[in-house]
């Protein structure tokens, strides 16, 4: 009897164990078929989402002027999703005051696109894809937190405009951007240059350049070499001087110097006879200058006389070189003065 409740035993632990098992392997499969079943309806959901969010942004696009534009402003967008590349159609962006904070590497998916213009947003970095988009013709980031612009945008051939004004940090340029042959527009204000970046110096193209509102203490002495530049914003600036040589700019017919350190204007300058509006005001110029007064048969409103613009630089050079003259002569004739009184007199 001993034997057999020996053998009875053994085989209700076999059972037991053999029954815990079988139990632990249903609980597993039931716990895998859970997170399939979880999977599925979270891809569905996502599936949903996606769908959802396709459709909010179609309707946002819009067709001008035969161009499918991309329209969203002063919505929350902080980022934008993967499934905006199902409209690889849109050839322009223009998402303002939405907060969007990164621009999606997947924008190198938008081959068709010609205008970004993200500006007033909270980017703060321009990916390097964004170099694989050679179409695009205006790149507008005003307003926003980018510190650095990446190399890889001096492959977009085809820019025309770029706008980097007020990104508070960003103060250099890399040198490929000098490849930008086409770009003829460039803004620049209000960030911490402290100095024109070679590859500005370098764009041939370039007609219009606003570097007003930084920490520019010197322009560089081959400024000239814009050939084309006719419009040139530098107000609110360091500048004690200006080189010479900006009187080789044959094309320039604005130039803004307001509000910088300027003690001096160079007398080369009035040979500049296409420079069209100029203005000096709020420098600590070394003379006292002031316009004659206008003529009594001219009316007022015809009277459009900047007090620091084209005619007061041509009195204030004419008023230097009198100055410097009269310096001169009073040079010389103190050395001859000095002379005379070194000669001993005749015995």
């Amino acid at each position: 009897m001993t034997g057999v409740a020996v053998c009875s035993g053994a085989v209700n632990s076999i059972k037991a164990l053999w029954e815990t098992r079988i139990k632990k392997n249903k609980d597993d499969l039931q716990k895998q078929r859970d997170l399939r079943d979880k999977a599925a309806v979270g891809r569905l959901a996502g599936a949903w989402e996606d769908r959802i969010t396709l459709n909010k942004l179609r309707e946002r696009i819009v067709t001008e002027d035969g161009r499918v534009i991309l329209r969203i402003q002063k919505e929350e967008w902080k980022t934008l999703p993967e499934a905006l590349v199902q409209l690889t159609e849109v050839q322009e962006w223009q998402l303002h005051r939405t907060g969007l904070q990164k621009i999606p590497r997947f924008i190198a998916s938008f081959q068709q696109l010609i205008v970004i213009d993200l500006s007033r947003n909270a980017i703060t970095e321009i990916p390097k894809e964004i170099g694989k988009l050679t179409r695009l013709r205006e790149l507008l980031l005003s307003y926003n937190r980018v510190d650095s612009v990446p190399e890889e945008l001096g492959n977009c051939e085809s820019l025309e405009k770029l706008e980097l004004a007020k990104n508070q940090d960003l103060d250099e340029l890399p040198e490929q951007l000098s490849n930008l042959k086409k770009l003829y527009h460039l803004d620049l204000s209000m960030n911490l240059f402290t100095e024109i970046p070679d590859c500005v110096v370098s764009l041939p193209a370039l007609e219009w350049l606003d570097m007003g509102g930084n920490q520019l203490q010197n322009l560089p002495e081959d400024i000239h070499r814009m050939e084309k530049l006719h419009t040139l914003w530098l107000q609110r600036n360091e500048l004690e001087y200006l080189p010479d040589n900006i009187s080789r700019m044959h094309s320039l017919d604005t130039l803004v110097l307001s509000s910088n350190r300027l003690k001096d204007i160079p007398n080369l300058m009035d040979s500049m006879t296409n420079l069209r509006f100029v203005n000096f005001r709020d420098n600590p110029l070394s003379w006292d200058v002031s316009l004659p007064e206008a003529k009594a048969d001219v009316p007022e409103e015809e009277d459009d006389r900047e007090m620091f613009g084209r005619e007061f630089m041509h009195f204030y050079i004419n008023e230097s070189r009198k100055r410097e003259s009269q310096a001169k002569f009073m040079s010389v004739l103190n050395v001859e003065l000095e002379e005379v009184c070194e000669t001993p007199p005749l015995s």
